[in-house]
């Protein structure tokens, strides 16, 4: 689960709304549906009167009210006004909501969990927080965030006492599903599957008291609630893990239950609990589903192969059954990217690669070039990318495709080394060129200029220079990538 899925300004931006003060929320309200307007308007005059009251408010004696400037000059386009305003609000409100996170911001960087209970003790004793609003559902977030850090870090460290004591501290009801979540993952890393069972269990417990608007429809209880299949199919598999079969079923099927569309891992888990449990045509109904949609790992194949035969008394007809469920499968994907296929013009570009040299598109006229826009604090981009070094293994000796892997919005000093000492240290065979950001305007202009909004995105641009797919996000197989980057990449060629 993840909190939030904006970047950059955009989450700077979201800080005014949950900064403002009880007693000043009726006058902001105000004061924004005015801006509101302004903004809207066509008008020489309001757009005048809009830079007018910006200034004002740019000036003004509360973080609250300088942080609504900040927005507001960034939703009309000045973004150097915005970043200005932003970075200028630590320093003219040291003790702020914005200094406050900008104080914290290294934390997770802190190695033992000795280190980042020193630096959280230092932290609070300048921000405690009672000198800060708790009116709003989300007001002690930034205090949790670093909480179940530190937990997290004890955990890691097979410390449960100290992560108990901090698991325990969090405030924030609709974030403790993702917190849980967390300190589940660090228990389970190092081997404590009793203590990672115990906190699965919280998350999901927790996310199932917002299901089906049981503590209201506002977005922070959605949010809530659309962990549960997942959390619901964490603490499954660790109760499979701890060969609990008849416990995880029933959470496996109440993760099935809640699912929305396929889910390969879930439904890998559920067979395999079954097949635990002797009940192999159940198992072999399951997992064909995850067969027929071509999202099978070598794994997940193996284990249905296995089924077949326990299903159908002997491997006859397996191999002709593969073919044909292979075929449908190939039929139905070249349909989808039929309909799903555009025809727009690629934008140009000039970047720099690892090595400081010059890469531009326009290199690259005649061929089929494949973007990928990733980071390296992206799970889902990384995930993708043995999928990917598949990929371009596939095409090394095609001289007529190109990959290109566009790192961008950094959040380290140094993204260079950054990006470089990861694809080094994972030995993949990427051309890497960095989409840094501007340093007058702060933003990355070409991840902006192909109006990307979630990251990994993929575009694939035939030989005469036009974008004629898009993709967004990683479903975890890297057979089916391959595949689906495949066609698209023959359906570019072939001009279909």
């Amino acid at each position: 689960m993840k909190l939030l899925r904006t970047t950059g300004l955009y989450l700077l931006a979201n800080a005014v709304l949950i900064s403002v003060n009880a007693q000043d929320k009726k006058t902001t309200d105000t004061t924004a549906q005015y801006l509101d307007k302004l903004v809207l308007s066509k008008d020489t005059a309001d757009k005048i009167q809009l830079r007018s009251k910006l200034a004002e408010l740019s000036d003004g004696k509360t973080e609250a009210t300088v942080l609504m400037a900040a927005n507001y000059y960034y939703r009309i386009g000045d973004q150097k006004r915005s970043e200005q305003l932003y970075n200028d609000v630590v320093t003219r409100f040291p003790l702020g909501t914005q200094a406050r996170s900008a104080a914290s911001k290294d934390f997770y960087l802190l190695k033992t969990a000795n280190e980042a209970e020193s630096a959280y003790k230092g932290w609070i004793k300048k921000f405690p927080p009672a000198n800060y609003p708790n009116v709003k559902v989300d007001d002690r977030l930034a205090y949790d965030y670093v909480r179940a850090n530190v937990a997290g870090k004890f955990a890691a460290e097979k410390n449960v006492v100290k992560a108990n004591e901090y698991a325990n501290m969090l405030e924030v009801d609709f974030w403790k599903g993702n917190a849980y979540s967390g300190i589940t993952t660090a228990f389970y890393k190092n081997g404590d599957l009793a203590n990672a069972e115990i906190y699965a269990k919280k998350a999901m417990d927790n996310a199932f008291s917002y299901i089906d608007g049981k503590k209201g429809n506002e977005n922070w209880a959605k949010f809530s609630a659309s962990g549960y299949p997942g959390l619901t199919s964490t603490y499954a598999n660790i109760l499979f893990e701890r060969k609990k079969y008849d416990e995880a079923l029933k959470y496996s099927e109440m993760a099935y239950a809640k699912s929305q569309g396929l889910n390969p891992p879930l439904n890998y888990r559920y067979a395999q609990i079954l097949m635990g449990l002797n009940r192999n045509q159940e198992a072999y109904d399951k997992l064909e589903e995850v067969v027929k949609a071509g999202k099978a790992t070598p794994a997940m194949a193996d284990d249905f192969k296995k089924l077949y035969v326990k299903v159908k008394g002997s491997d006859k007809g397996y191999e002709e059954y593969a073919a044909a469920t292979r075929k449908s499968y190939l039929e139905a994907l070249s349909k989808k990217l039929t309909k799903d296929m555009v025809n727009e013009t690629a934008v140009g570009f000039t970047l720099t690669d690892l090595n400081g040299k010059q890469v531009s598109l326009a290199d690259y006229k005649g061929k089929t070039v494949i973007l990928d826009f990733w980071a390296t604090w992206c799970g889902p981009c990384k995930a993708s990318f043995p999928a990917m070094q598949m990929a371009v293994d596939k095409y090394k000796a095609d001289d007529n495709v190109k990959f290109l892997f566009i790192h961008t919005w950094e959040k380290v000093a140094d993204p260079v080394k950054d990006a470089g000492d990861y694809i080094k240290s994972m030995k993949y065979n990427f051309e890497v060129l960095m989409d840094l950001k501007d340093a007058q305007t702060k933003v990355n202009k070409v991840v902006s200029s192909y109006k990307v909004n979630g990251i990994p995105a993929k575009f694939v641009i035939d030989a005469n220079g036009n974008v004629r797919f898009k993709l967004t996000g990683f479903d975890g197989s890297n057979e089916a990538a391959v595949d689906e980057l495949t066609m698209m990449i023959d359906m570019c060629k072939t001009g279909s």
